[in-house]
């Protein structure tokens, strides 16, 4: 366990600087998330607000700055009612062309995480934050911008409890857990932490998530 002090000595030893976003009123209810609540982690077991045993089952949408027109209600509607889907996940490339650390537009790009965001909420669906690390292959290699990144997030988003924080989906090029993943991951979480103490995240394993 982490916890909020060692996240503050973490995030001064990084040079990060304490995030300017303000949180946003937990919004309207509804749906799924209404019924379920809060997801946790018991022991191995994704679990809801009453203990039952839950499943995210869902789509991932390509990278946020290709493909920003797929980011809306109708079509997160569509997943869910057609599709049966419970979840969106929100796929923002980091080093790819217009990624957030390679020349994208830092700005844009969490502008249409807060419309997936959005659009989920309003549709009773849960939501997935994705940090989409790929050519980088380590999180060590932009993590000072994801520890700013996450502390921007969970703060903004601390009062809603459909939002999911993925923070290396699938490390590669030789990235070790011990070396590279999990100290990455102590200090990133201890950020969503300080300001989401309850909020599940999701950590990827070597070779693109293959070696659990």
């Amino acid at each position: 366990q982490t916890t909020a002090e060692s996240g503050t000595a973490a995030t001064e030893e990084s040079g990060t600087p304490a995030s300017e976003a303000k949180p946003l009123p937990a919004p309207s209810i509804s749906g799924l998330v209404k019924e379920h609540g809060k997801l946790s982690v018991q022991g191995t077991q994704l679990v809801d607000k009453n203990g039952n045993n839950f499943q995210l089952k869902g789509m991932s949408t390509h990278g946020l700055s290709w493909f920003p027109a797929f980011v809306n209600k109708d079509a997160f509607k569509t997943l869910r009612d057609d599709w049966n889907t419970n979840v969106i996940r929100l796929a923002m490339y980091t080093a790819e062309s217009g990624g957030y650390c390679s020349g994208g537009s830092p700005s844009d790009l969490k502008a249409l995480v807060d419309k997936g965001v959005q659009a989920a909420s309003e549709l009773g669906m849960y939501v997935i934050i994705d940090w989409h690390i790929l050519s980088d292959g380590n999180p060590q290699t932009n993590k000072a911008e994801a520890l700013k990144f996450f502390d921007e997030m969970s703060l903004k988003y601390k009062n809603y409890d459909n939002v999911i924080y993925e923070i290396c989906n699938e490390p590669n090029g030789g990235a070790s857990w011990d070396g590279d993943i999990k100290p990455y991951a102590e200090e990133v979480i201890t950020v969503i932490r300080k300001n989401a103490p309850d909020s599940v995240v999701i950590v990827g394993t070597p070779t693109w998530s293959q070696d659990i």
